[in-house]
């Protein structure tokens, strides 16, 4: 069955749909394309750095105070200072700037959440499978058992060109960490410093709230990346390190496949 596709530019990335189904391309379809595309600006206006009217914008500032926030706030940090406990520190939103104060950096937490409450839009629509990509961080849900998973193919960081692998998920989510499109953009917490030795980590998990920090953290690691995503429950992923080798953890091998145009791509 062909997907009917969309795609707007929000939170500063392309964040796509496709959809096949009842309601692919009817106005309850893109009523809940509107609803999602509305509250990422919504989830924008709250979290992002780059707005210096956003809420944790004042909050860094000290213009506001915790409890001066929305609650989405609390739940985001909440979740952050969780990752930063089960990674040993590699993963932090609170960490010290190039001045030595203390910097708030959600970025690693707010995507895939974001992302993930966004999709309950589309969930809602009967008879209707999608796949919502942001930046390529995706959420893949197919409510009939017996119709085709949604392959998701995961790109070869050291050559953007090229899909490594195809994983199948039917519901789902997919997110990748790296730096080959956005330089050295995650550090390890503990030192300060980009990881070493890896170059993407690729985690599939039941919500991509947990995708996107489990691939981030695992990044942050660096040559610790394989072994601390083996300890996560329900996770799966794909390790690819500096040299081009690759690690696969948990379910999936990697599948080599003829024509990746035509698939979702996850990258970092």
């Amino acid at each position: 069955m062909t997907a009917t596709r969309r795609v707007e530019q929000v939170m500063g990335l392309p964040v796509s749909l496709a959809v096949r189904g009842r309601h692919a391309d009817d106005a309850a379809g893109r009523a809940a394309w509107d609803a999602v595309v509305a509250e990422l600006r919504a989830v924008d206006a709250v979290f992002s750095r780059y707005r210096s009217d956003s809420v944790v914008s004042r909050l860094a500032r000290g213009e506001l105070g915790p409890d001066d926030c929305p609650p989405e706030v609390g739940e985001v940090l909440a979740l952050g200072a969780q990752a930063e406990q089960e990674s040993s520190g590699a993963f932090r939103v609170r960490r010290p700037g190039p001045d030595g104060a203390v910097e708030l950096d959600a970025d690693g937490v707010v995507k895939g959440w974001a992302v993930q409450r966004a999709a309950r839009h589309l969930a809602a629509l009967p008879d209707t499978a999608f796949c919502l990509s942001a930046g390529g961080d995706m959420v893949c849900h197919s409510p009939d058992p017996d119709a085709p998973p949604w392959r998701i193919g995961i790109e070869d960081p050291h050559d953007p060109r090229r899909v490594l692998a195809v994983v199948p998920v039917a519901n789902g989510a997919v997110a990748t960490s790296g730096s080959a499109h956005r330089g050295d953009h995650v550090v390890d917490a503990r030192t300060g410093r980009p990881p070493s030795g890896v170059a993407s980590v690729t985690v599939i998990g039941p919500d991509l709230t947990w995708a996107d920090i489990d691939a981030t953290a695992a990044f942050a690691l660096g040559p610790e990346a394989a072994a601390w995503l083996a300890t996560r429950p329900g996770r799966t992923g794909l390790v690819v390190w500096a040299d081009g080798s690759t690690t696969t953890v948990s379910l999936y091998g990697a599948l080599v496949i003829e024509d990746p145009q035509e698939l979702p791509v996850t990258r970092e």
